[in-house]
């Protein structure tokens, strides 16, 4: 098998991912300009210079134009687990440290970000009961994600996975929760900078609660 043969798939793929981007990007524009229900999705198509059916090959619903941009979030936790395990981390020390690396960086994804193209897309999807409604089934997947990788660092099949999905659905929830308080706090008007302190001590309370147990 030749070089150019194994390459071919890989550079397949990032030219789709370069479309995906260009084709979610020219849909948030519009909805942020005019409402998520007020454009059709012809209308993103043309604005886009595809046809219907070629965006619907990339997307299969209107919802996941805009939630695209969450797409390489989906098993993100899942992901850090892995890696940590490979390093000896145990899986709540390796999320613990990436989501204080997030903050650091100011990734949307915490919450902690006041950029202002980031809190318009926030309020688009947020403000958008389809939108929302989409988002749970992305959380029901990540939970999934993660439980999975909890199960495997357990004793492979052999791993309670009951455990592993109370233990994911507790996880995802408290980054959710976190980010949460971070949106709703710029959201009122405050900057990164002046949440920051107060998002890395709610992040070391919360991951503390996960080792330790619920206070009530």
């Amino acid at each position: 098998m030749s070089d150019e043969s194994v390459a071919a798939p890989g550079l397949r793929e990032r030219k789709k991912e370069r479309t995906r981007r260009a084709l979610s990007d020219a849909a948030v524009a519009l909805f942020l300009e005019r409402g998520f229900d007020a454009v059709s999705v012809a209308e993103v198509a043309a604005a886009a210079e595809v046809s219907k059916p070629t965006l619907f090959r990339y997307f299969p619903a209107k919802e996941d134009l805009v939630l695209h941009r969450f797409a390489d979030h989906e098993d993100e936790s899942a992901r850090v687990v892995e890696a940590g395990r490979r390093t000896g981390a145990d899986p709540l020390d390796a999320l613990s440290a990436h989501l204080l690396d997030g903050l650091a960086r100011r990734d949307p994804v915490t919450g902690l970000c006041d950029h202002p193209s980031v809190l318009a897309y926030l309020r688009l999807l947020y403000g958008t009961p389809a939108l929302v409604g989409r988002l749970h089934a992305y959380r029901v997947r990540s939970e999934a994600a993660l439980a999975d990788a909890l199960a495997a660092g357990s004793g492979g099949p052999g791993a309670d996975p009951l455990l592993a999905r109370l233990a994911a659905g507790q996880i995802v929830t408290v980054l959710r929760v976190l980010a949460e308080e971070n949106t709703a706090r710029i959201a009122a008007g405050e900057t990164a900078d002046a949440v920051e302190a107060d998002a890395v001590a709610a992040a070391g309370l919360a991951f503390r609660a996960l080792r330790e147990g619920l206070p009530y």
